[in-house]
């Protein structure tokens, strides 16, 4: 396929010759790039069609386009951090900035930055408890496991409880499917391969290892929370 930014380029032409900035991002601009790569690029808008979310392909390569006005790219941005998850930011303050027409896309890189490196919101207590409770109670439900397909299911969502709590516990943003497992190899590369390496032991069928590891990971936190946890 053609060079992702000449086309990320030539897709701006067409489709959004009035944007005021766009930025191009994801793993086309690292070495993570795969043959399933897309193009991810962030498009802003005066107005419509903007905000909206396309997904298409142009001259071969998938794109997922986020089309936004500024102030809808300042909503969603909000919306985002307070789940302590933004792509949005990620998109801006780590992508190629392609169009800026006005100097509103150095603006909001500079700002996705800033915000990205001031991190999420803390944890308040109470939901620093909850998480506890909910990976003690799972704990246990895979120490009393013996069905193997059960086991599999618990397992990976054990994998993602356990690494969600690390990077809550220390202030780092969360993701989602890879961007989860990048998250925490980046934040705490010890227990990201731990928690890998003993969940795919797990699935296999011996599960003592993970289920050590994640009891770590609880003691990290503050311990097991189980007896005596109450939503009030």
């Amino acid at each position: 396929m053609s060079d992702p930014v000449l086309t990320a380029r030539a897709l701006l032409r067409d489709r959004f010759p009035a944007a005021r900035a766009a930025f191009l991002a994801g793993s086309v601009l690292t070495d993570r790039r795969t043959p399933t790569s897309d193009l991810d690029i962030v498009v802003l808008l005066d107005g419509p069609p903007a905000p909206n979310r396309e997904s298409l392909v142009y001259r071969g390569w998938p794109v997922e386009l986020f089309v936004q006005t500024e102030a809808a790219w300042h909503g969603f941005a909000d919306q985002e951090t307070a789940k302590r998850r933004s792509p949005l930011l990620a998109m801006c303050a780590d992508g190629m900035l392609l169009v800026d027409r006005d100097g509103l896309g150095a603006s909001l890189q500079d700002e996705a930055r800033r915000r990205c490196a001031a991190g999420p919101p803390p944890l308040s207590e109470p939901e620093h408890d909850y998480q506890r409770y909910l990976l003690t109670d799972l704990l246990d439900d895979l120490r009393g496991c013996a069905d193997p397909a059960e086991r599999v299911y618990l397992v990976s969502h054990m994998l993602q409880r356990a690494s969600e709590l690390v990077l809550l516990v220390g202030g780092h943003w969360l993701g989602e499917g890879k961007w989860l497992s990048r998250r925490l190899a980046e934040a705490d590369p010890g227990v990201h391969r731990a928690l890998s390496e003993a969940a795919a032991q797990a699935v296999a069928g011996d599960a003592q290892a993970f289920a050590a590891v994640v009891t770590e990971v609880l003691d990290m936190a503050g311990g097991p929370l189980w007896d005596g946890y109450a939503i009030r």
